[in-house]
């Protein structure tokens, strides 16, 4: 494995662990200062995690394209709290990556 591929993995196992739940009430005030991005269901947030920490700006627009990746919207965050919604989080300095949680 390179040296590049090495330090790839012990990133994502990191961000695996900072990986969290929590309720959308907690986030407001990330969400408040325009800090917190949805991430669709369908995609994988530890590997949106790693684009993000690497800067992989073409894949991060790829998934803006696709409605899958993009800064909270007010209708979102107004749902979400109506429903005392719980999500995945992981914390990115200056973001905080949100993610509903799968219904089973």
């Amino acid at each position: 494995m390179s040296e590049q591929a090495e330090q790839r993995e012990i990133l994502k196992a990191k961000l695996n662990q900072e990986t969290a739940k929590a309720s959308w009430q907690e986030l407001q005030p990330f969400f408040a200062r325009g800090q917190t991005v949805y991430v669709a269901p369908e995609l994988d947030l530890i590997e949106v995690a790693l684009a993000f920490s690497e800067d992989e700006a073409e894949m991060i627009a790829l998934w803006r394209d696709k409605a899958q990746v993009d800064k909270v919207t007010d209708e979102q965050a107004a749902a979400w709290f109506a429903a005392d919604k719980g999500l995945w989080t992981v914390v990115l300095p200056p973001w905080v990556l949100v993610q509903p949680e799968s219904v089973q």
